[in-house]
């Protein structure tokens, strides 16, 4: 059933249900008419320093109800959220606050040390930062300060329906994160949330658990898809399975968006343990961002109510594909269908279209192809063809239209359910004075999925150790993007046209 588009955002949930609770976090619970209240106090503070339709507001922050408010926040005047990773180093931040031109920074006082080394870099002037929580000895303003001084009343020209207007920003081949832009109107922003909510039945009625981080598109869509429809939103500040089991049951949770890792982390623990947990209430659960290994997606089908569990395949630009706990069960190992209005095509490299079962580039065309990328041109023309759009991801079409993966990107690594692209990590290890080359690539993780393998040439004469090449890319990177592992070649293997055979070494060094 379609979702009333006049029925939805937090100024009419405010007014029709004020006392109901929209937000839950620990022993903080924020209704419906209080979330409201602070999301305008935060519009107004906001466009008071000149915060208006089009520009950029950042946020590094760790899972909690600011992050809901500066999406909303930002809604409301037109302006787009970017958010900024909580594991991210100083540099990668600079980048971003840079390449956005963000008119703030909200900051959390943990993230204070990566925080000033970003501001440095780009000469971030300390009132354009706000600080959540309590740092006595850091620069900035308070953000509960900076609202406490506007008025909760819904602000002039508010757009009030409340969609998901982020700059997400996705690597690529070059190294550099380029952000992903649409043309979206305020007015109508959550127009596309709806049509997703009413695709998997959300409604009002529903609980939500939030089981990742709010920076990660999937999570955050989601979380503001069930504010924008009246819902109620659990957030749990960091996936600990044996909690996640424990919300689910206290809260009565209906649906959850999670990752294969999530999944593993639950499978392990003790079945005695996991059946203390009534897990009755769960009418869906949602997973995408990495492919899931078929005995895990067996398990967990097991572990929630039947026919619960199903997968939405995409990329941070476009969905793909969906299927069921059913279907999947039917088609192991697929990927599902295309979504409603989507059309998705296999190509090879001469553009033609492939036979059924025959691997070649996965092209989707749907209603959603309004973005670019920023300041990417050549990236923006090989990412399209004749209107189709392709995250780069090979695969084939079975004679039933279902979809497998042959693999998710060439060179990407997806850990955790988090995005690696090793030209990042290698042009910051490059920089190690001690190393002549470097390749980076994924091996097999009986837990994460893969993990980060970096192979290294020395310079002449020169001698490191694993330890110390990990330690140089913590300086500069997210732990969860370096290497866990490094072994040392005298070369790398290269084609004649001198690009290494990653495949060789994953191949050498994978099992």
């Amino acid at each position: 059933m379609p979702l009333d588009p006049h029925s939805v955002g937090l100024a009419h949930h405010a007014r029709t249900f004020p006392d109901k609770p929209a937000v839950v976090i620990g022993d903080t619970v924020r209704t419906y008419a209080e979330l409201n209240s602070r999301v305008n106090q935060l519009a107004r503070a906001l466009r008071r320093i000149g915060v208006g339709r089009g520009d950029s507001v950042a946020a590094a922050l760790h899972t909690g109800v600011e992050w809901l408010e500066l999406l909303n926040a930002c809604g409301k005047l037109g302006a787009q959220l970017v958010p900024v990773g909580y594991r991210l180093k100083g540099p990668e931040i600079a980048y971003m606050l840079s390449d956005s031109r963000a008119k703030l920074m909200v900051g959390a006082p943990e993230l204070a040390d990566e925080i000033d080394r970003a501001m440095t870099d780009v000469s971030w002037p300390d009132e354009r930062l706000w600080v959540v929580g309590t740092a006595p000895a850091w620069r900035g303003r308070s953000y509960e300060h900076m609202l406490a001084a506007e008025s909760a009343d819904e602000p002039d020209g508010a757009f009030t329906g409340g969609g998901f207007n982020v700059l997400v920003y996705t690597s690529g081949t070059t190294g550099r994160p380029k952000g992903v832009e649409r043309d979206v109107d305020p007015a109508t922003a959550h127009q596309t949330l709806l049509g997703i909510g009413a695709l998997w039945g959300f409604d009002a009625a529903d609980v939500h658990l939030v089981a990742g981080p709010l920076y990660h598109t999937g999570p955050a869509g989601y979380a503001q898809l069930h504010v924008l429809i009246g819902a109620t939103v659990v957030l749990l500040p960091h996936f600990e399975a044996v909690e996640a089991l424990r919300l689910i049951a206290q809260h009565r949770v209906t649906n959850s968006f999670m990752v294969p890792t999530h999944f593993q982390r639950i499978l392990q623990i003790d079945a005695a343990e996991r059946r203390r947990y009534d897990l009755s209430s769960v009418r869906r659960i949602l997973h995408s961002a990495a492919p899931c290994p078929p005995h895990v997606k067996r398990g967990i089908i097991e572990v929630f109510p039947e026919g619960v569990v199903s997968e939405d395949y995409g990329a941070t630009e476009s969905g793909f594909t969906m299927i069921t706990a059913n279907e999947w069960l039917t088609k192991p190992g697929s990927v599902g269908r295309p979504w409603p209005g989507h059309e998705v095509t296999i190509l090879d490299d001469a553009g033609r279209t492939c036979a059924t079962g025959t691997v070649g580039m996965i092209y989707v065309k749907g209603p959603r192809m309004d973005f670019r990328y920023r300041g990417a041109e050549e990236k923006n023309r090989s990412a399209f063809r004749d209107g189709r759009f392709t995250a780069g991801d090979l695969g084939y079409l079975d004679a039933d239209g279902y979809l497998y993966l042959a693999d998710r990107r060439t060179d990407l690594i997806i850990t955790g359910g988090a995005n690696v692209y090793p030209a990042e990590v290698e042009s910051v290890l490059l920089q190690h004075p001690k190393l002549a080359d470097v390749a980076v690539v994924g091996v097999p993780d009986a837990d994460m999925g893969k993990s980060v393998l970096a192979v290294v040439e020395l310079r002449a004469g020169e001698h490191a150790t694993a330890d110390e090449i990990i330690a140089f890319a913590r300086r500069d990177l997210a732990h969860y993007k370096c290497p866990r592992r490094v072994e040392f070649v005298e070369h790398l293997p290269r084609e004649p046209s001198g690009k290494v055979r990653k495949h060789e070494l994953a191949r050498l060094f994978g099992s």
